[in-house]
């Protein structure tokens, strides 16, 4: 019996204790986390679906019936983790999509109760679900949070030491970080702003850790701002005298990160707080006695733009991680026909040769790395029971990525080994297209990625082919390597593509139970051109790392875009080839030759 059920009985007993009828448990935390550190991750211990790079998904448990809600990026993955746990998986998009909020309603009798713990849900999400139910009968109350008794073994929260990221390398100061959010606070019609998401707190601060949260190095706490205080809640063992010092220069008050919610208590009636529904947890919301002011995305926004000190950084980190891959990729076709390589043996050499680099902190996230079949599975995570030989023909799909000092990166790249298939050639070239047409698009001043989108979709969708995530999402640096706001996806995002936004370019296609196909770099948005019709912006491709020439059929393909891949592939041969050793440079240049047709 897995060990979930035990957790599962314990739940159902605190729900008849505490007359709840059903329980929504998130799978984040209390800053919205999208990869959350192990304490908070209940939903993946309770139902037993969960990897290292953390899963998208929220269970519903009953007295008698248990359901985990995710995406289409997981649903084989979730359909093999969920057999005989207890839960059923339940799809949140696609064609046979249910609302999770939607059945409970269809399902459950009026008057019933259901509970959340606030602290994970965002204030924006409570609000929905609280509505929907009370529209219907339901009630809803935010404050169960059973966790560490349903289960004694639940981690501690973490407690990692802080560091300073180098100025140097970030190219502008806490001071005018700070001050800039304040700016944007007061155009908001605010005059504080309590800050809930990891990501703008590490940008905010310049500082980061190691492991409070995997492959992100961001750190558990909360800041307040206003136009005469600094504070930083955290826990005090995560602060070493360099942190401190740091701090003290900026004048950051620290208080313990518990104190969060009797501060916001005590705040001034009419102090007019900046409150991002999205990210601040209904928990601390619910404790505000203040002015609360919804709002916060300008704010956000701040750090998706990179100034020129960081893009040079990330170009310095491009050039590792092409270096890295450069020798990763070698020893694959080396040792290919030796039979001895696995998909864990593989991820494991390539996060030997990623941090064997002082600049790589850790790995942007665990490689996504699928042989055949299992290229299928979007986001795939190799252990000893899905573990399969890497020998014989067929499609390697390799997803992964580095948090260097000099900036994240993400790259995916798909290769053939042994003897490619027509049909692995054909679909490759298809969503190759499509990565072309995003890396050559040109676009007016205002378009949003959603606008975009279809350009990467266009040539499988004319042969009744489609992928269902997003072409494209925010890239942080060296924070996550998932930020917002901007994305190129189906779903009708608002926020602009602006100059110095650094974002993913990842079309795909994927044949269950036969192979995989993606194709990722980073584009940074750039200036394309000023007429009388406005400026025009266009991307500059940023990763450094060849295609599989044996994998392109160019017989499909327009000669722009011949030329597009081979005025790529010289970029990569020029910028990495002084950085390699001569067998290395060899190979590279075997893998940069021009296509002809």
């Amino acid at each position: 019996m897995k060990k979930n059920f035990e957790y599962l009985t314990r739940l159902r007993q605190v729900m008849k204790e505490h007359n709840v009828d059903a329980v929504i448990i998130s799978g984040t935390d209390p800053h919205q986390s999208e990869n959350p550190p192990h304490h908070w991750r209940d939903r993946e211990w309770l139902t037993g679906f969960w990897s290292t790079n953390g899963t998208n998904g929220t269970a519903v448990v009953l007295q008698d019936q248990a359901y985990c809600w995710t995406d289409s990026r997981y649903f084989i993955q979730a359909e093999e983790q969920l057999a005989d746990t207890g839960f059923k998986m339940m799809k949140e998009d696609g064609p046979e999509a249910i609302d999770l909020v939607g059945w409970i309603v269809d399902n459950m009798p009026s008057g019933s109760t259901v509970a959340i713990d606030g602290m994970t849900f965002s204030t924006a999400l409570a609000e929905k679900i609280e509505q929907q139910l009370s529209g219907n009968g339901l009630k809803l109350i935010t404050d169960f949070a059973p966790f560490d008794t349903i289960n004694p073994e639940r981690p501690k929260r973490p407690l990692n030491v802080l560091f300073v990221h180098d100025e140097k390398i970030v190219g502008e100061t806490v001071d005018s970080k700070a001050n800039r959010v304040m700016e944007q606070v007061r155009n908001e019609g605010a005059e504080a702003i309590i800050m809930s998401s990891l990501d703008d707190i590490a940008w905010t601060t310049n500082l980061r850790t190691a492991n409070d949260i995997s492959y992100s190095p961001m750190f558990v706490s909360y800041v307040y701002l206003c136009n005469d205080r600094r504070i930083l809640f955290i826990d005090e063992e995560k602060l070493n005298d360099e942190v401190k010092a740091h701090l003290a220069t900026y004048k950051f008050e620290i208080m313990p990160y518990d104190a969060v919610l009797d501060f916001v208590a005590t705040l001034p009636t009419e102090t007019k707080i900046l409150v991002d529904p999205d990210k601040v947890s209904r928990g601390l919301f619910d404790k505000i006695s203040c002015c609360p002011v919804f709002g916060g995305s300008k704010v956000a926004k701040l750090k998706s733009i990179k100034n020129e000190s960081m893009l040079r950084s990330i170009d310095i980190a491009m050039e590792k991680d092409g270096v890295a891959l450069t020798r990763f990729f070698m020893m694959v076709e080396r040792d290919h026909p030796k039979g001895e390589l696995t998909e864990l043996i593989l991820s494991e050499r390539l996060r030997e040769i990623r941090l064997s680099d002082p600049s790589c902190v850790d790995e942007s996230f665990a490689s996504i790395l699928g042989f055949k079949e299992h290229g299928a599975i979007i986001h795939y995570e190799a252990t000893e029971e899905s573990n399969i030989p890497v020998v014989g023909d067929g499609l390697l799909l390799v997803d992964s990525g580095g948090q260097y000092i000099y900036g994240t990166t993400d790259i995916t790249r798909t290769v053939a080994l042994g003897t490619p298939t027509a049909e692995e050639i054909h679909d490759y070239t298809l969503v190759l297209k499509g990565h072309i047409a995003i890396a050559n698009a040109v676009f007016p001043e205002g378009t949003t990625g959603h606008q975009l989108d279809a350009m990467a979709r266009q040539y499988l969708w004319k042969e009744g082919k489609a992928y269902y995530h997003g072409t494209g999402h925010g890239i942080g640096f060296f924070i996550n390597c998932h930020e917002g706001p901007q994305s190129i996806r189906l779903n009708i995002n608002p926020t602009p593509l602006e100059v110095g936004m650094a974002t993913s370019n990842e079309p795909g296609v994927y044949y269950e139970g036969k192979y995989g196909i993606r194709t990722e770099n980073i584009i940074i948005t750039v200036p394309a051109m000023e007429t009388e019709f406005g400026k025009f912006f266009k991307f500059k491709s940023v990763t450094l790392f060849p295609y599989d020439r044996r994998l392109i059929d160019t017989s499909i393909m327009s000669d722009d875009e011949i030329q597009w891949v081979n005025d790529y592939h010289q970029m990569v041969k020029s910028r990495l080839t002084p950085l390699l050793n001569e067998e290395e440079a060899a190979w590279l240049e075997a893998k940069t030759q021009p296509l002809t047709r």
